[in-house]
């Protein structure tokens, strides 16, 4: 069992970012347990799935994240790396962004983008969370996983399952994803992105162009602004999105219209992505009037 330790640079705020993952950890295959995280996942190598899990933990006093991958996994633990580099976002430079930011960053300069492991995984819940609750959505997934996610044998009592690959929904029908509660048109647009993943037509893991990425999310039917920026924020760590659309967000610009809303948020650039953070967990924030 090898242990690694993954460097970043602070201020981070472990706090906010344990908080996030425990919320909209997905029964079965993630859990938040104590300081700890730990997930399933699979990842190919040589043409083959490798599957097993992962668990890490922040170590703040020393800057860095420890991180233990399953001995089935240790060919790819660079790979496996990476990811939770992605999924941290230990990556950020949160210098350049608090400085980007300015006073809307004041209060939390350690707030990290949420990334994933598994893109398509993030792009499925983003769809099953359309209007709905996080609970309600994280409930829906933890029945798509139960139903239809491979059984993996873990040393944690928790962590049961992997998360359905595309193969698996792609062949699933509408009436199989009724079947958990999932709404018809919902259900008929989780199935077309998986056929479209399946066959490479929607290259999830190896979108060379965010724009384009978005492009071809909003095609899809049943995808709309909202989901595909969302994706864009979170599979693909896309540090220039604002979901100007977003409901919360109208709410921290009374009286004001989208344009204004839009045009107000280009003075934080190239860093919209953590603005829209920031408006959601920031209650106190308010917005300087001309």
């Amino acid at each position: 069992m090898t242990k690694t330790h993954l460097a970043y640079q602070p201020p981070y705020d472990w706090q906010w970012m344990t908080a996030f993952l425990g919320a909209r950890a997905l029964q079965g295959v993630e859990q938040q347990d104590g300081e700890f995280y730990q997930r399933t996942l699979a990842v190919m190598h040589n043409g083959k799935r490798l599957t097993g899990w992962l668990r890490l933990r922040p170590l703040p006093e020393q800057n860095v994240v420890e991180l233990e991958v399953s001995p089935s996994l240790e060919p790819v633990s660079e790979n496996v790396a990476q990811q939770v580099r992605r999924l941290l976002d230990l990556d950020a430079q949160p210098d350049a962004i608090a400085q980007g930011l300015g006073r809307l960053a004041e209060n939390s300069p350690g707030l990290r983008l949420p990334g994933c492991v598994n893109r398509f995984e993030l792009t499925v819940r983003a769809i099953l969370g359309q209007l709905v609750s996080v609970k309600m959505a994280a409930t829906l997934a933890t029945r798509l996983t139960e139903k239809w996610g491979e059984p993996v044998t873990t040393p944690f009592p928790a962590l049961t399952h992997l998360f359905p690959s595309p193969a698996r929904v792609a062949q699933l029908t509408v009436e199989d994803l009724r079947g958990i509660g999932v709404q018809a048109k919902r259900a008929a647009c989780l199935i077309g992105i998986a056929q479209a993943v399946e066959a490479g037509r929607l290259p999830l893991d190896d979108m060379k162009n965010v724009q384009d990425g978005v492009k071809q999310l909003l095609a899809m039917p049943g995808i709309g602004s909202w989901t595909a920026s969302y994706v864009a924020m979170r599979a693909w760590s896309a540090p220039d999105v604002f979901l100007g659309g977003d409901y919360l967000i109208k709410q921290r610009f009374p009286g004001m219209t989208p344009g204004k809303i839009a045009r107000y948020a280009e003075v934080w650039k190239p860093w919209r992505t953590y603005a829209t953070l920031h408006l959601w967990f920031n209650n106190d924030w308010q917005p300087d009037l001309p």
